[in-house]
């Protein structure tokens, strides 16, 4: 169970980071999703506060990608 729940917790760390530079982006959850080619549910989702929703590595590398940082950032 804990590391259910540490994994959760690392979601939910990237998920509000993705929030944070998207907002810095001045992107809306629609511009992203429509970018990233995602449903707006799924994104939604991922940044929601408490976060279990659960994404690739290939969504994160091109969530860093569109957003124009570096993949680590999601990580500090």
């Amino acid at each position: 169970m804990i590391i259910l729940e540490k994994r959760n917790e690392i979601y939910n760390q990237i998920g509000q980071k993705i929030k944070k530079y998207r907002k810095e982006k001045k992107l809306t959850q629609v511009d992203l999703a429509e970018k990233l080619d995602i449903s707006i549910s799924y994104l939604s989702k991922i940044e929601a506060k408490n976060c279990r929703k659960s994404f690739s590595l290939d969504l994160l590398v091109n969530i860093a990608e569109t957003l124009e940082i570096d993949i680590k950032d999601f990580f500090d």
